[in-house]
């Protein structure tokens, strides 16, 4: 435990190096002109996937939501909590970004606890929260297709928000579906009439 706090702490320094005390002042300007960002991606929790580090980005590059399972959920107006449909109303409404990723990704903990629910000892919010993804087919699928499935269901519920859709239509704004396969350390990325996934290139993203 002692030596992965002390890692943070020299990450810490690091980065203080890179983008304070160096020459770029990054944040400096971030602080002063505000983000802009023009991609928004939905990613997981899990510890595994981090966005900003597999696409290599610095501060100001990317709006990120984190959920269990990189869920999208249904536009709904209540008197609920709603963290995920409100970070999506201020990047897509607020900072205008051009390009929403859903980034999926294999060994997911909160896909596979749809299959493994009776093993939950605790489960005041899970199953509820993935069963938003869980496809009728689940005893036919793979817990990474059930994932990739996932993705779908979540690129769905993102065209029930009027305003998303909208920006769909108009051509402002661009939904990638993606899928990163931790053990290759690659991304596939479902082609625009989401028949398949394929690897990433410059050509299918």
């Amino acid at each position: 435990m002692e030596t992965s706090y002390n890692k943070l702490l020299n990450g810490y320094q690091i980065f203080r190096n890179k983008f304070i005390e160096s020459d770029s002042k990054a944040l400096k300007t971030l602080s002063l002109e505000g983000q802009k960002p023009e991609v928004m991606v939905i990613a997981c929790c899990d510890s595994r996937v981090d966005p900003a580090l597999i696409l290599q980005c610095d501060p100001g590059d990317l709006f990120v939501v984190r959920n269990v399972a990189n869920i999208v959920p249904p536009y709904e107006i209540d008197k609920a909590h709603h963290g995920t449909s409100t970070a999506l109303e201020f990047g897509i409404c607020y900072l205008n970004v051009k390009h929403l990723i859903l980034l999926g990704h294999s060994n997911c903990g909160g896909i596979a606890s749809l299959f493994n629910k009776p093993q939950l000892h605790q489960d005041d919010f899970i199953s509820s929260w993935v069963s938003l993804v869980k496809p009728e087919n689940l005893e036919d699928l793979t817990k990474d297709e059930c994932a990739k499935s996932g993705l779908e269901k979540s690129y769905q519920n993102c065209l029930s928000f009027p305003w998303i859709k909208n920006k769909v239509e108009e051509g402002k704004l661009k939904i990638h579906l993606w899928y990163f396969d931790i053990e290759s350390g690659e991304i596939y990325s479902k082609d625009r009439n989401h028949q398949k996934f394929e690897l990433l290139t410059d050509s299918k993203a």
